[in-house]
């Protein structure tokens, strides 16, 4: 049975991006993090903070900053703590991360979010907020690796 040159190029060339793409996906780890953010806003709010990134064993600092619009108003601090997914070195957590959503808390309130950035790093973050704040707006935030 004779197979043509082209199917026999073709047929490599899939073999090889399957694999490449498996390699790709069997690299990526996971890390933790961890950050504080002072927020506060009336309709257009800003935040900031910093934090820290573990990754393969070793600490990377971070600082952390923000925007948000929509109806939102007061101030509070949000302890995050969580993990971070497909990740192949630290800098891969720096960028811009965008979510929309809603809630508030009055005291001690506690937050969950899942975001995503442009190099396809995840956060998966829970929180502790103390402070007045009631939001129903768009945030985003931007991490960068010191």
């Amino acid at each position: 049975m004779k197979i043509s040159s082209g199917f026999r190029s073709v047929a490599a060339a899939v073999i090889a991006a399957a694999g490449i793409s498996a390699a790709g996906a069997a690299y990526a780890d996971d890390g933790k993090i961890s950050f504080s953010v002072y927020k506060a806003a009336f309709f257009v709010g800003g935040s900031g903070g910093e934090g820290m990134l573990t990754f393969h064993g070793r600490r990377y600092p971070i600082s952390v900053g923000g925007i948000s619009g929509g109806l939102a108003f007061g101030a509070s601090k949000t302890y995050f703590r969580g993990t971070v997914h497909h990740i192949r070195r630290a800098q891969d957590v720096t960028g811009v991360y965008g979510a929309a959503g809603g809630g508030g808390a009055v005291g001690k309130g506690a937050q969950v979010i899942v975001m995503t950035n442009d190099k396809g790093a995840q956060l998966e973050l829970s929180g502790k907020q103390v402070g007045l704040q009631v939001n129903a707006d768009l945030s985003g935030i931007a991490i960068t690796v010191k």
